[in-house]
């Protein structure tokens, strides 16, 4: 399984960006799509996941950051509004599935950069 994820770059606080993955590969079924991140000297946290009739959200983002999926394309999304410059980090998708065989697995994308500045 390998996840593209595109869309970051280099914005001012206030500004939006959009966050593609695409999934691709030997895939049976996902449980949940995620986009997780990483700022410099920090742990990797999460920031928005999406399964089957919910979302879940890091207090955060809400009400700034959406994330939504294409089954057809295995594709997630996240749309992130009133960037601030905390929100700077390498961003990750995540995808969570159970193969063919009935064994879950996680697979984790490149990351892609995202720097607000002020």
């Amino acid at each position: 399984v390998q996840l593209q994820a595109s869309g970051g770059g280099l914005v001012q606080a206030g500004s939006s960006l959009r966050l593609s993955c695409a999934a691709s590969g030997s895939i049976f079924k996902i449980n949940v799509m995620g986009w997780y991140r990483q700022a410099p000297g920090k742990q990797r946290e999460l920031v928005a996941t999406i399964a089957t009739g919910s979302t879940n959200y890091a207090d955060s983002v809400k009400g700034r950051f959406t994330i939504s999926r294409d089954n057809a394309k295995m594709t997630v999304y996240l749309q992130m509004n009133s960037l601030k410059p905390e929100d700077t980090g390498v961003y990750y998708c995540n995808v969570d599935q159970t193969t063919l065989r009935g064994i879950r697995s996680v697979y984790w994308g490149q990351g892609t950069q995202v720097t607000v500045s002020s």
